[in-house]
């Protein structure tokens, strides 16, 4: 399986789609490029499992190695675990959704389907990189076009939030490279500095470049995920980004970050990862609350959907935090589960702009009437955020809750306690909202006539609604996945403690 085709087909179909002309003619290449994307995919998948299954136990499969800047020792080095996997699979389903949810789009429509391709191709990259530097490019990748898709196609203050994302990102950017250049100028391979992922962490790093070099990397890499404080970002982000903008940012992007969290800071500084546990639990839990009593104030839809995301990205963090098995297994589902839910729910979101030209939920009410199946969609959504059992959240949560339990101290048991406590906030702010704009009276009678989902936009949620509920109902599948890689990680840790 050559992995490189993750990257070259998101490229020529960003390319192709520059070529064409018309937006029939665009959003088909965008279309079809996607639904590539996702049947190699899943035939990465399957021959992943096949490998697993024949007794390949290398902890990455499908590695291809080539020199890219000799030098200073930079190679193109990629391969996948099934964290790597899972989070691919992720990506994919969100890009097809999003190019779905986009079908519309006439406002220069080649250069936002080209747009969001190059987001996929620095997501896909990123997450197969072996390679630090490598890895650091993608994700450089990935940030540009989110501040265009935002300044160009967004609605608000759209210039504000676009520059204040981009400014807040690269910031992060740039305490990852900090990270990542101290990690490399402290290892010799022959020598010679390596940013190879694999040599280094089969080293041991001093203790002392580790606890000072961890929290620029864990910082850089948390502002893309929303530690607090750093996640100012996110609400206006999301507010002003386009539909498919915003799904991308918050089921993507956001992950980007907590996977560099727990696969370059967590595992190759485990010492470091130890030492500084406590403050990233108490930041983590500071996040959950602080979201979660923040979205009980928001009376637009966007907003309570980015600020809800500030909360429950609080436990992909308080997982890895907590440095379990379990607790890290969580993490990883977590990231799943809220990239496909809080996409699902931006979409919905969207849905329901485009008709009623209004995200304050104080204007809508009585939608079910009007649109069962973007109201059904809504209802699911939040349905999936409160973490109800039979979708993702519930699995993912408990999980991180169970993992962070068997930590018998105090302290960790009253952060589990705080954290498991945002859950009846989060059904407040979920229920009211629902409520208020879904259930009830008709509030304005202009929407008596609105229209229900299109046959783009019930395929897009379909697609998201479907990895919930499978996730959902079984989530061995999802576990089973990522429990060799989360495995070696917990193995790094464990081996170096002093």
């Amino acid at each position: 399986m050559n992995l490189s085709l993750l990257i070259i087909v998101p490229l020529l179909t960003a390319i192709v789609v520059l070529l064409v002309k018309g937006l029939k003619q665009v959003r088909t290449v965008a279309l079809i490029g996607s639904a590539a994307q996702l049947v190699l995919c899943f035939v990465l998948f399957y021959f992943y499992q096949q490998e697993r299954a024949n007794g390949n136990t290398a902890n990455f499969i499908f590695e291809d190695n080539y020199t890219w800047y000799a030098p200073l020792n930079i190679n193109y080095h990629i391969g996948v675990d099934g964290i790597s996997i899972a989070m691919v699979l992720l990506t994919t389903f969100v890009v097809i959704a999003g190019v779905l949810v986009s079908w519309k789009m006439e406002r220069l429509n080649k250069e936002f389907f080209f747009l969001l391709l190059f987001l996929s191709l620095g997501a896909y990259g990123f997450f197969i990189a072996l390679d630090l530097f490598t890895l650091f490019f993608f994700l450089e990748v990935a940030v540009i076009p989110k501040f265009l898709l935002i300044g160009i196609w967004g609605s608000g203050k759209k210039e504000y939030s676009a520059m204040k994302l981009a400014l807040m990102l690269m910031g992060g950017s740039a305490l990852v490279f900090v990270g990542l250049a101290g990690l490399y100028f402290n290892t010799n391979v022959n020598g010679a500095h390596s940013f190879d992922l694999v040599q280094i962490a089969n080293m041991n790093i001093p203790i002392e470049v580790q606890k000072l070099f961890f929290p620029f990397a864990f910082i850089g890499f948390g502002i893309f995920t929303a530690l607090f404080p750093f996640h100012t970002w996110v609400p206006d982000g999301h507010s002003s980004a386009p539909t498919a903008a915003s799904m991308f940012l918050a089921g993507i992007s956001m992950k980007l970050g907590g996977y560099g969290c727990l696969r370059v800071a967590t595992y190759l500084m485990p010492d470091a990862a130890h030492e500084y546990s406590t403050i990233i639990i108490v930041l983590a839990c500071i996040a959950i609350l602080y979201g979660a009593f923040a979205t009980m104030m928001q009376t637009d839809l966007k907003y309570i959907n980015a600020y809800s995301s500030v909360s429950h990205c609080g436990f992909v963090l308080l997982g890895i935090g907590m440095l379990t098995k379990t607790a890290i297994d969580g993490a990883v589902m977590q990231m799943v589960s809220h990239g496909l839910m809080t996409a699902l729910f931006f979409a919905v979101i969207g849905m329901i702009y485009d008709r009623t030209h209004t995200r304050q939920v104080a204007q809508l009410g009585g939608l079910m009437k009007m649109m069962p199946f973007i109201s059904t969609v809504f209802v699911i959504a939040g349905l999936c955020s409160l973490g109800l059992p039979g979708f993702s959240g519930f699995v993912a949560e408990m999980t991180v809750f169970m993992g962070s339990w068997e930590k018998a101290d105090a302290f960790y048991r009253i952060a589990t306690i705080i954290a498991c406590a945002s859950i009846v906030v989060t059904a407040v702010y979920i229920l009211r909202a629902t409520g208020k704009a879904i259930m009830g009276p008709v509030v304005n009678n202009e929407h008596l006539t609105l229209y229900d989902a299109g046959w783009n936009e019930k395929l897009a949620a379909s697609l998201l609604i479907v990895g919930i509920v499978i996730i959902g109902v079984v989530p061995f599948f999802l576990k089973d996945l990522i429990s060799p890689g989360t495995g070696i990680i917990i193995q790094k840790l464990a081996s170096l403690i002093k």
